[in-house]
């Protein structure tokens, strides 16, 4: 089993561009993407346009903001485990963004968000009706992107992505009947986040070395590393829910309250015990029956956030985070894979538990 000491291996990772790499994947999959974009009959096509970025809402060319563009940097990445190009990896790229981005047009219209990524959602500029539709035929786009390749491994590659959209779906129907309940455990949180969250990333750090024809234990391992690093992330997301400035977010202070979702540090708080959980308790009861909610003021919201961190939700967050992290990286060691890839993939790592939007 390769191993890279600990000192070592971070002063390599810390040594990787990260914004290079990031840009490196959103560079080679965005024009296959705008391609599969194309495919779409009018109006979805400028739908998805405005949704990714490319377009404003009057349907002027625009340069927006395209998201992070962590899945396709670990798609493309993930490629080269095998030794293969990070080209091979395009189609796995763009079919992992297709089903993200699917995702989030349907989470912003069940959750109702009307910002994302410092402008208006899909639902908000063309309607309920035109985010459902744009969605579905973004996951359908995904599948046609890598079936069309017409190889063993692109059926491999796709059997790994519907796996996970399938988990992906459970995982936004366990978020919403969360919100429903005064209470819920922190290992039910965990399991609709590596639903939510994980599995995407799991599947986004295995598809480019599955089309480059790695074996199923190279693919499981590198899906375990996507799974603890989407734990990781999503930790970091629930803090950036609270407490994250909206000016790097696109999203209103406290997002995360306002839609009483049952959060990481949320639901460590309510289980911590102590006064300041058992009165958060009390409070988000009351919340849950209030017909007022909407209209809270912000010294309210900020309240509750400040009765969170006094319980400890915001450092056991924190510190969940980090450990997801660290599991994650302890998955890379079980595999054979060039040391400037790995560096990669840590670097990656580390990004994602550092960032601020």
């Amino acid at each position: 089993m390769p191993t890279v000491p600990p000192a070592e291996k971070a002063d390599r990772a810390t040594a990787v561009d990260v914004t290079a790499l990031l840009e490196r994947g959103r560079t080679l999959a965005t024009p296959v993407l705008r391609a599969a974009v194309d495919r779409l009959a009018p109006p979805m096509d400028t739908v998805s346009a405005y949704h990714f970025g490319w377009i404003d809402a009057e349907g002027n060319p625009a340069d927006g903001d395209g998201g992070k563009a962590v899945r396709p940097a670990l798609a493309v990445l993930s490629a080269e485990v095998t030794g293969a190009a990070p080209e091979v990896g395009i189609p796995g790229a763009v079919a992992v963004e297709l089903v993200h981005n699917f995702s989030l047009l349907h989470d912003d219209l069940m959750d109702g968000d009307e910002q994302r990524r410092h402008r208006d959602t899909v639902w908000k500029v063309h309607g309920p009706a035109q985010a459902i539709l744009v969605g579905d035929a973004l996951f359908a786009l995904a599948n046609e992107i890598l079936l069309e390749l017409g190889t063993v491994e692109a059926g491999r590659a796709t059997r790994r992505l519907t796996t996970a959209t399938r988990a992906l779906i459970d995982g936004q129907a366990q978020d919403i009947s969360y919100e429903h309940r005064d209470r819920v455990s922190v290992e039910e949180c965990l399991e609709m986040e590596g639903n939510k969250t994980g599995a995407l990333l799991a599947c986004a750090s295995s598809i480019g070395a599955v089309l480059g024809g790695a074996d199923d234990r190279t693919a499981d391992t590198l899906e375990k590393y996507g799974y603890h690093l989407g734990l990781a992330f999503q930790a970091v997301d629930d803090l950036l829910g609270i407490w994250g400035d909206p000016v790097s977010t696109g999203k209103q202070t406290w997002s995360d309250l306002r839609q009483r979702k049952k959060s990481l540090p949320v639901v460590a708080a309510l289980a911590a015990g102590g006064s300041a959980s058992e009165r958060l308790g009390e409070i988000l009861a009351a919340d849950a029956k209030s017909s007022d909610f909407e209209n809270f003021s912000e010294e309210e919201f900020a309240s509750r956030a400040a009765l969170i961190e006094e319980a400890g939700g915001r450092e056991w967050t924190a510190e969940e985070a980090r450990r997801q992290h660290n599991t994650a990286i302890q998955a890379l060691h079980a595999i054979d894979m060039p040391d400037p890839v790995r560096d990669r993939f840590t670097a990656l790592a580390d990004f994602v538990v550092v960032r601020k939007r």
